[in-house]
């Protein structure tokens, strides 16, 4: 669904930058749509890719979901990141 747009959108960039601080990561470009993301970065190599994304992901959501609860209400099943990705 289309629910990353406004405050939210610029939420999920503030959060996304926190993440990277956190865990060392360098977000080269980000691009964040209505549906979906875009996200190029490097990370130190003792994370692997799989853990990137499981890290990005789960913080997010977890973020956007106390922050936004109408965000959830509006998700089928709750879920605000698809399973897939790309690397």
């Amino acid at each position: 669904k289309m629910v990353l747009k406004g405050r939210i959108a610029e939420r999920l960039k503030e959060i996304f930058q926190g993440i990277a601080e956190r865990y060392e990561f360098e977000i080269d470009s980000m691009e964040v749509m209505e549906d979906h993301v875009h996200v190029f970065l490097s990370a130190p190599p003792r994370y692997a890719p799989a853990e990137i994304v499981q890290i990005m992901k789960s913080i997010s959501a977890k973020i956007l979901f106390q922050e936004f609860p109408q965000v959830k209400e509006q998700l089928w099943g709750g879920e605000l990141w698809n399973d897939g990705y790309f690397v």
